[in-house]
C-alpha cells in the first residue's frame, strides 16, 4: 500500500493554525520573501548539518520545498518525511515529490500527535511554523519531537525574530503572522524545558528570522 492510501484525505485535529490554501502559498512566499525564499531553505538544509545516511523529518512541512531539500543531502542511503495538518498542503507536497522523483513520505499529521516510533530520526527541521502554535502546544509539540529524535538527535528550528523598527512591524510577513509580537527570541527556553541539551540560538542570514538548535538527551 503507497504512503497515498494509507494516510486520510481529512486535515489532522490540531490547535494550531491551519493552512488551507496551498495552491497559492509558494507564490505568496515568493512574494513575500522578495524572492529569497529558496536560497532562505538551502541554507537551512545547510545550517541543520544534515549528512548521507540520515533519517529526517520536517514537521510543518507545507509544500515540501524545505523537505525536498533535506532528503537530497541525505542522500540515496538517507530517508526523508514531512507532516503537515493541512491535506492540501501534504497533496501538493507529494506531486511536487512525485515530479521531482524523490522518494518522501509526507503524511497528514500534527505537531502534537507525530505517528512514528520513539527514536526514529536523526533530525528534526521545523521552518517557519513554530509561530502558528500557541504557547501551550509548543511545549507538547517540542516533547513530541524529542520521542521521535534517536538520543542524539539534533533539533533545527527556523522562524521570525521579534520584530524591531518601524518597518518591522508593517512589513507583510509580520503581518501576515499577526505581528509576531514574542518571536523566536522566546524558544530557547522553552526548548530547552522540552529535555533538550545543548540549545543554541542565533541569527538567520535573512534578517527577519533566527533558529534555535538543540539535540535530544542521549
Amino acid at each position: 500500500m503507497s504512503a497515498h492510501s494509507k494516510h486520510s484525505a481529512a486535515d489532522a485535529p490540531t490547535r494550531g493554525r491551519l493552512i488551507r490554501w496551498a495552491r497559492f502559498y509558494d507564490v505568496f512566499v515568493a512574494i513575500t520573501t522578495l524572492g529569497r525564499a529558496g536560497r532562505i531553505r538551502d541554507q537551512t538544509a545547510d545550517l541543520a548539518g544534515l549528512r548521507p545516511g540520515q533519517t529526517v523529518l520536517e514537521v510543518g512541512c507545507g509544500t515540501g520545498e524545505l523537505t525536498q531539500r533535506a532528503r537530497m543531502r541525505v542522500g540515496s542511503s538517507g530517508r526523508g518525511y514531512g507532516i503537515d495538518p493541512s491535506s492540501e498542503m501534504i497533496a501538493v507536497a507529494r506531486r511536487k515529490a512525485a515530479k521531482a522523483h524523490l522518494d518522501i513520505d509526507y503524511r497528514v499529521a500534527a505537531i502534537e500527535s507525530l505517528p512514528f516510533e520513539d527514536a526514529t530520526f536523526d533530525v528534526v527541521l521545523s521552518s517557519v511554523m513554530m509561530h502558528h502554535l500557541p504557547d501551550d502546544l509548543k511545549s507538547v509539540g517540542l516533547a513530541e519531537i524529542r520521542r521521535v529524535l534517536k538520543p542524539g538527535g539534533r533539533l533545527f528550528i527556523v522562524d521570525f525574530k521579534r520584530p524591531t523598527g518601524a518597518f518591522a512591524h508593517v512589513a507583510i510577513p509580520m503581518l501576515v503572522h499577526h505581528g509576531m509580537a514574542q518571536g523566536m527570541e522566546g524558544l530557547p527556553p522553552v526548548v530547552a524545558a522540552a529535555g533538550f541539551a545543548d540549545v543554541e540560538s542565533g541569527d538567520m542570514p535573512s534578517r527577519s528570522l533566527g533558529f534555535v538548535s538543540a539535540r535530544a538527551p542521549t
